[in-house]
């Protein structure tokens, strides 16, 4: 059934910011932006930058950063097993999915996927633009019939998997079991997909305009990056405009390898330079491919605000975007100052313009020009009571997802709802 769109985007940036150059100064409405964020000088009354927050379930474990940067889950402290719990993104996608032909869409510049089940499966996540145009609007080879055959195929076989799999769980040791039972949530996961693909066979891919259509589906690789960035946030801009998604999470890069960019003279992964040692040059370059990322998020929202809905509000408006990363600074591995914007949303509830800043006023006992006031910043929250999971609760509220608490919150973000 048709219903006003309310739409969320969540973009993943890897290995935290050089917050020597990156934090912000001033809390409030007349806040300075710092180099890496002049970029987005234009869209201040757009968004609204968040310092001081932290995921208190998984401080110290840095390399479940990525992991958990959505989901909050609780990482056991002495490495035992880890099973993740369900991304914000996915109980939105069960509220505001429904009507569209993708309930979400995973993508990923590089890295993986940010996006978990109800049973703590990670999702699949696109890397390929071609097949990800192809998958919103391309034109079947096959005709309905045949892919109505080859999905009630499908079906079957996994049917009779499924048989197969619960003759075997009886013979099973408690840890072969658990991996048994992943392995059939992912079975379940691929059923629902065949179904949603069914139900969504009579009903047209949107007509893309020509001009866009090439210029959506051309070839391009991290050797040209700014470009290639630009291609990925334009088919979610699509995807977003004809309506056949309102969930979209993308990965920008991976913790353990995310490519240099060359147009910008920087060869080196983001991995390698997040591990500047103190190094001058390394700083510099980290901080410049930190302005880098944001030029394109600042892309991204001037091709939100180029669109509206029939009601006269640009996507912006109908859109929620939140940008981050789940470290904060990569040297130190310190994920205690989480680098947060969040964007877009007016007509949803949001307010901005202002530098949200739980580090403030205590920020006084450290130096934040120099590094090491920085370590300390970025390894131990200054408000515990300040944590990413409230952002997320926020944003749960904001699309119709009935939730007064996530995670580990403490509460919704009052500071950015009007």
């Amino acid at each position: 059934a048709a219903s006003k769109p309310k739409r969320s985007v969540f973009l993943y940036i890897p290995n935290g910011v050089n917050t020597l150059t990156w934090q912000i100064q001033k809390a409030g409405a007349d806040y300075e932006f710092t180099a890496p964020l002049k970029s987005l000088e234009k869209h201040r009354a757009d968004i609204t930058p968040i310092s001081g927050l932290h995921h208190p379930m998984v401080l110290g474990k840095h390399h479940n950063c990525e992991r958990v940067w959505l989901t909050g889950a609780n990482v056991p402290g002495d490495g035992g097993a880890f099973r993740n719990t369900v991304s914000a993104d996915q109980l939105i996608a069960e509220v505001q999915g429904s009507a569209t032909r993708f309930s979400s869409l995973e993508l990923a510049i590089e890295g993986t996927s940010l996006a978990w089940s109800r049973d703590g499966i990670q999702l699949p996540a696109e890397r390929n633009t071609q097949q990800i145009f192809n998958s919103l609007f391309g034109v079947e080879r096959e005709s309905k019939e045949s892919i109505r055959r080859r999905l009630s195929r499908r079906g079957s076989i996994l049917d009779g998997v499924a048989e197969d799999a619960k003759r075997v769980t009886r013979n099973l040791g408690s840890a072969d079991r658990g991996k048994l039972d992943e392995y059939l949530t992912a079975v379940r996961q691929v059923e629902d997909r065949t179904k949603r693909a069914d139900e969504w066979l009579s009903v047209p891919k949107p007509e893309v305009p020509a001009t866009d259509a090439s210029r959506l589906q051309r070839k391009l690789s991290m050797a040209e990056a700014g470009e290639y960035y630009r291609l990925f946030y334009d088919l979610m801009v699509m995807a977003l405009r004809t309506d056949s998604t309102r969930v979209i999470t993308c990965g920008i890069g991976g913790e353990g390898h995310a490519s240099g960019i060359p147009e910008i003279g920087i060869l080196q992964t983001r991995h390698g330079l997040s591990h500047h040692n103190g190094d001058p040059e390394q700083l510099r370059r980290l901080t410049a491919t930190d302005t880098f990322l944001v030029e394109q998020l600042s892309y991204f929202l001037d091709e939100l605000k180029a669109h509206k809905d029939e009601d006269g509000q640009t996507l912006l408006d109908t859109t929620q975007v939140l940008f981050g990363s789940g470290m904060a600074y990569g040297h130190s591995h310190g994920n205690a100052n989480l680098p947060t914007i969040l964007c877009g949303g007016k007509a949803l509830g949001y307010r901005h313009g202002t530098h949200v800043d739980f580090n403030l006023p205590k920020i006084g006992k450290y130096d934040v020009t120099d590094a090491t006031g920085h370590y300390k910043l970025c390894s131990k929250p200054v408000d515990d009571n300040a944590r990413l999971s409230n952002v997320l609760l926020t944003m749960l509220q904001r699309v119709g997802v009935k939730a007064d608490k996530f995670q580990d919150s403490t509460g919704a973000l009052s500071q950015v709802v009007a």
